[in-house]
């Protein structure tokens, strides 16, 4: 889906060394996260100024810990599908810093901004930033895309948020539908100790008589975002219970899930059936939140149809995701790539494997950020693993690998220390054979430097000699 970087323009550069300067918490997380580091009002009175682009949207808002931009990505698939003109906001980026704003349409299936439609969205900021104290890099950002939005007149804007979500950039949307996907412990510092605290702070995207659809959730999360949703009188969609799914088929080249509707006097005539492109048991749970998401705006767009919707599921591209890198060497080891950055997403990605390769031997490269639950990960991982290599990502908040290697060590396993990502792929290709699989996992960072680099690796990796 995503096209290799083209030659970034001097003024393309420019721009971004303009917003740069700003504070980006991607990269040096706020000390608190409060209405003094993270002001409410200030995203909306930024759009204020140039216009309310935000205003002239509609939208679907997509908070949570994990599974928001999968369910995005579906979204977004389904409604270009259905012959529309979608807007996608997604962070962070793998390669190239355009992937996170898209126009997607069914002549553009990439939709990045252009280099000049950047350039020229900053030129109109620029006026406006010094009238507004302490704006941070996200909220710029997150306004020029509204306002690339606005002015390309999408039909729909699919927008993940950034942090949180009360105190979100994005959160100066009133949407179509609010989305609640999968929540676990992250960002503990900043969110909230409990998973009732951090589901408070996710639901905070739910607005007064807006739709929500929840995913499955752990009770604790689930109460507190049925007494946002109540306390709004936000109609709910909770997945699980009132839209199930069933699988069909989990397989690593075919996945199935059938979804039906519990409200309906026979549910079982509800039945849909979607083939997804994106593997794993999590991901049918992601498209069935999707789905439900899309009915709450379907309504607006006739076109949406259930066939638009399979034809947009069965083509859906997101990587870093469970995704299979193309083979450097018929002798070679496969390599997957996943983002999974927490203890639940490294216990989904362990499943997944289970699932879908029971009878491979799994190597991992772990790249994780200093504020993970290390334990976590690697607690799920370590049962599955023959070899652990811990390395560094290039991202700013990378964990140093010597903290991991001590919190195995508490927890019973032995894992290597890579200096970098290249020497740790390279080890564990020497020691694999072609049967075993080799995932590039701990953070979208890691594998954004992976795929960065994948085409000058695919010709120096080789097979050992033994």
């Amino acid at each position: 889906m995503f096209l290799r970087p083209e030659p970034i323009t001097p003024a393309f550069a420019a721009a971004q060394a303009y917003l740069q300067q700003f504070i980006d918490y991607e990269k040096k997380m706020p000390a608190l996260y409060g209405p003094d580091k993270m002001d409410p009002t200030r995203p909306g009175r930024l759009l204020a100024a140039l216009g309310s682009p935000h205003e002239r949207l509609k939208a679907i808002h997509i908070a949570g810990t994990k599974g928001k931009g999968s369910v995005a990505a579906y979204c977004a698939a389904a409604l270009r599908a259905a012959g529309l003109k979608v807007g996608l906001y997604t962070s962070p980026h793998l390669i190239d810093f355009r992937e996170r704003i898209r126009i997607l349409t069914p002549a553009d299936e990439d939709g990045r901004i252009s280099q000049a439609a950047f350039v020229a969205l900053v030129d109109q900021l620029r006026p406006v930033i010094p009238t507004i104290p302490g704006l941070t890099w996200f909220e710029l950002v997150t306004a020029l895309a509204f306002m690339h939005f606005a002015q390309e007149k999408v039909d729909i804007a699919v927008v993940e948020v950034g942090l949180g979500g009360r105190l979100d950039a994005t959160n100066a949307l009133t949407p179509l539908v609010a989305v609640i996907t999968s929540i676990s412990y992250d960002h503990t510092a900043l969110l909230g100790e409990t998973l009732a605290a951090i589901a408070g702070e996710k639901g905070g995207i739910i607005k007064p008589g807006v739709p929500v659809v929840i995913a499955p959730q752990p009770p604790e999360a689930l109460r507190r975002l049925r007494d946002i949703a109540a306390s709004r009188d936000a109609p709910t969609t909770l997945v699980g219970q009132d839209v199930t799914l069933a699988t069909r088929a989990l397989d690593p080249t075919l996945s199935q899930v059938a979804v039906y509707d519990q409200r309906a006097p026979n549910p079982a005539a509800t039945e849909r059936l979607l083939t997804l492109s994106l593997p794993g048991y999590h991901q049918q749970v992601n498209a069935a939140v999707a789905l439900a998401a899309l009915d709450q705006v379907q309504p607006h767009f006739p076109t949406l149809t259930t066939a638009a919707v399979q034809a947009g599921f069965a083509h859906t591209q997101w990587p870093g995701r469970l995704q299979r890198l193309p083979a450097s060497s018929e002798e070679g080891p496969d390599i997957l790539l996943d983002g999974a950055h927490n203890g639940d997403s490294a216990a989904k990605l362990a499943q997944a494997l289970r699932d879908l390769f029971p009878d491979r031997r799994c190597r991992f490269l772990l790249g994780v950020t200093r504020d993970k639950d290390f334990a976590g990960i690697l607690r799920a991982l370590l049962p599955l693993s023959t070899n652990i290599v811990v390395t560094r990502s290039t991202h700013p908040r990378a964990a140093d690998p010597t903290h991991l290697q001590q919190v195995a060590a508490t927890l019973g396993g032995s894992i290597q220390i890579s200096p970098n990502l290249v020497h740790g792929l390279r080890t564990l290709w020497q020691q694999s054979s072609p049967a075993d699989l080799i995932c590039v996992t701990g953070s979208l960072y890691i594998v954004g430097d992976l795929l960065n680099q994948w085409e000058r690796l695919q010709s120096d990796l080789s097979r050992p000699t033994h």
